[in-house]
């Protein structure tokens, strides 16, 4: 048995909220239904749901952890700045990645990596 791909949900208390926040991340809106307070995003060949009813049983914790791979961490690094998030430093990871990390509104953790090049050339 094989899987054909996979889709990441993840528990937000305000979909609209969320969606600009990973608007502003580069992902795109492809479905959306604000009476279930859901959505489905897309970046590139990659793609995510925002679902409010994961939260309907409040007392239970949920967080997750989503590692994005960009083409280019430097200018998506940048690009995420230039939308006005609060964006750390690139840092170096003693696993070879050269990544910055951060929340989405809740509390949702994003790792935004790339693999560390060799310096001084292959």
């Amino acid at each position: 048995m094989s899987l054909s791909r996979l889709v990441p949900m993840q528990p937000v208390k305000s979909m609209p909220a969320s969606v600009e926040f990973y608007e502003k991340l580069g992902f795109a809106v492809e479905s959306r239904n604000d009476e279930w307070g859901w959505a489905m995003l897309r970046s590139g060949d990659c793609q995510l749901m925002l679902d409010q009813s994961i939260n309907l049983h409040s007392g239970i914790p949920r967080i997750s952890v989503l590692y994005l791979y960009p083409e280019n961490l430097a200018d998506f690094h940048r690009r995420a700045r230039d939308s006005g998030l609060s964006v750390p430093e690139l840092d170096i990871t003693f696993y070879g990645m050269t990544e910055f990390r951060l929340e989405d509104p809740d509390g949702n953790r994003l790792w935004i990596g790339q693999a560390k090049e060799p310096q001084g050339g292959a």
